[in-house]
């Protein structure tokens, strides 16, 4: 009895849900470790655990081929772990004890419900079901308009695998790919770019905005919540300066001599995946300083609260952008449609922003000071671009590379790692995991002068 009541009191919601993304790793690292998994000689264990973070954090950095250095067996794996991660492993043990009949615990609720809504909610088995449902039937739908096309290259069972993967890491934001160039051979493919495009927004808005939307054009719903509101905007408009920025950017470089679909397609599919999917149809690292300095700011942003995605979070920025706007007009409260946001929510914000950017900081100093290049003082200076690329890319789970993930040494592999749990699970549930909450004194107050 006093054994179940220590491990109650220690096993805290935070706690069980880094746990749980600890203990798919761990099985998945030891499965692509096994020799049935590749195709050729063993990974290190190293690159096991590397390739099994990103897959379950929905990464999509790779220190291997996949497509050629892991078996049949070794691909499905990777597949069936970056499922699992986007949605998370408890979303599916809900499912599978709702199946059984049995009920769901209340550190199980709490766990869900921090991770899929943002409000409590009467009807929450309803949507985890849904969650469960919409993923199947998008992921099916994407699975189909990929397949229409890869069986004019594959044989049908190797263009249902190739569409059933790509679907599937789309849709979960993953951006792990069968092919060498990612989807670079398809840059002007309307189909698999309107599809991919198509998964990554859906699978990165959020399970909640999607419930809503539906339910508010079904009539189910009188109004869709404010948080909704604010996710569909800031996500389109980050589309639309995103798009817009990489046509004029590249319009001499990457860009240069392509025609007007090619243009176009480019542009958005750019301006999409780097909001946490790494799939990309130019080579990343030829593009100009500019382009990158806002691949950085997009995938540091990352996608939406409750999705598959990771980063800071659409909410988050644009709650930043307001607090911004409102101190300069001298207002202390965040109003947007006819709403104020709670200050507990503005200050759990800058939280979240600024143990962000601690951790970018940190990892990509690391990376700088583990760096083997070369023996000269500043030797490794011209890779601080691409390693800070590669940081935020993993903090944001992107997956995104500027062409030095197979470089890292196993100090900046483990580095990268790191950063990469962080950035799905998020800093301060980290924190939180490993911290029981305590309610802290209060004093008399005292000013101190900022800015």
């Amino acid at each position: 009895m006093k054994f179940k009541m220590l491990l109650a009191r220690h096993l805290t919601a935070p706690r069980i849900f880094v746990g749980s993304f600890l203990l798919l790793i761990v099985t998945g690292t030891f499965f692509l470790w096994a020799p049935f998994s590749v195709s050729g000689k063993p990974l290190r264990f190293v690159d096991a655990l590397f390739s099994s973070t990103s897959a379950v954090c929905v990464t999509g950095l790779t220190v291997i081929d996949v497509g050629r250095d892991l078996s049949g067996i070794g691909q499905v794996a990777t597949l069936v772990l970056f499922q699992l991660g986007g949605l998370g492993i408890i979303t599916f043990s809900v499912i599978f004890f709702g199946l059984m009949g049995r009920g769901l615990s209340f550190r199980g609720r709490e766990i869900l419900q921090s991770t899929f809504l943002h409000t409590p909610r009467r009807d929450f088995l309803r949507i985890v079901r849904w969650v469960l449902l919409l993923t199947v039937s998008i992921e099916a739908v994407g699975t189909l308009l990929l397949f229409l096309r890869f069986a004019r290259d594959f044989p049908p069972g190797r263009a249902f695998f190739q569409a059933l993967y790509h679907a599937v890491s789309a849709f979960n934001n993953c951006g792990y790919s069968l092919f060498a160039d990612n989807l670079a051979g398809f840059q002007g493919d309307w189909l698999i770019n309107l599809t991919v495009m198509g998964l990554i927004v859906l699978g990165g808005i959020g399970f909640i905005v999607l419930f809503e939307v539906i339910d508010f054009f079904r009539g189910r719903l009188k109004r869709i919540s404010l948080h909704s509101k604010i996710v569909l905007l800031t996500t389109a408009a980050l589309i639309r300066v995103g798009a817009g920025f990489f046509c004029f950017f590249e319009s001499r470089d990457v860009l240069a001599g392509a025609s007007t679909d090619t243009r176009v397609l480019s542009s958005f599919f750019q301006s999409i995946t780097p909001r946490t999917c790494g799939f990309n149809t130019v080579f990343i690292g030829g593009l100009t300083n500019a382009t990158i300095l806002m691949l950085i700011i997009l995938m540091f942003i990352g996608a939406s609260p409750g999705s598959t995605g990771g980063g800071i979070k659409t909410s988050s920025f644009a709650l930043l952008m307001l607090m911004i706007r409102g101190r300069l007009q001298g207002v202390d409260e965040v109003n947007i449609f006819n709403r104020t946001v709670p200050r507990e929510i503005l200050a759990r914000t800058v939280a979240i922003i600024i143990a962000a950017a601690i951790s970018v900081i940190a990892v990509t100093s690391l990376l700088l000071l583990a760096d083997s290049s070369g023996a000269s003082p500043g030797a490794g200076r011209h890779l601080f671009v691409e390693y800070l690329f590669e940081t935020v890319s993993a903090f944001g789970t992107v997956g995104l590379s500027m062409g030095v993930t197979t470089q890292l040494n196993d100090i900046q592999k483990l580095a990268i790692i790191a950063i990469m749990f962080i950035g799905r699970v998020g800093p301060l549930t980290l924190a939180f995991s490993w911290n029981q909450s305590r309610r802290g004194l209060t004093y008399a107050e005292e000013s101190v002068m900022v800015g």
